[in-house]
């Protein structure tokens, strides 16, 4: 696997390296050893799915807060999407910004999102499939999120004709 840090320390876009014969490919998603040799201390407890049917849908930002707060692993498994992770740990000197990864079913590519970091994601296909383990259970007690057009952090989502739910329409906007 091939590991790139990105502008924000602990994110993470992760490149398996398939072996490609006539038969199809083999790659590995996930090892522990590979994994601490780039520092990252990373054990799953859960895997995760999500189906979004239309193209535009936006789930999130949000992310889990102590002491349940979770790392996570994401790749987009079938179709495509705008992958937005946000520094919103305080005392990080990147507090506030974000990037942003094309994660499609063709690149493979996964971006790993550690502790701290608010997540979201736009798909940019219809009946787009994500795939994430994460290393905390959920808890809907300690959840919290953001806008997805919170002017703090100009976001700039591909899409702007945007799906989403209630509960993401209903975060507050964010102020220091």
């Amino acid at each position: 696997m091939i590991f790139t840090k990105t502008k924000i320390e602990g994110i993470y876009v992760v490149e398996p390296e398939p072996r490609i014969d006539e038969r199809g490919y083999f790659q590995r998603m996930y090892c522990i050893n590979e994994f601490s040799d780039h520092g990252i201390d990373f054990k799953i407890i859960q895997v995760n799915q999500a189906m979004s049917l239309k193209k535009g849908t936006i789930r999130g930002p949000h992310m889990q807060k102590a002491p349940n707060s979770e790392d996570k692993l994401m790749q987009c498994i079938k179709g495509s999407i705008f992958d937005v992770s946000i520094d919103f740990r305080k005392e990080s000197p990147t507090f506030g910004q974000w990037v942003g990864n094309l994660l499609t079913e063709e690149n493979k590519k996964m971006v790993f999102i550690p502790k701290g970091i608010m997540h979201g994601y736009q798909v940019l296909e219809d009946n787009t499939v994500v795939q994430y383990p994460v290393s905390q259970f959920y808890s809907s007690y300690d959840v919290i999120g953001i806008r997805w057009d919170d002017p703090f952090f100009k976001i700039e989502w591909p899409i702007k004709d945007v799906i989403t739910s209630s509960i993401d329409k209903s975060w507050p906007l964010f102020s220091l």
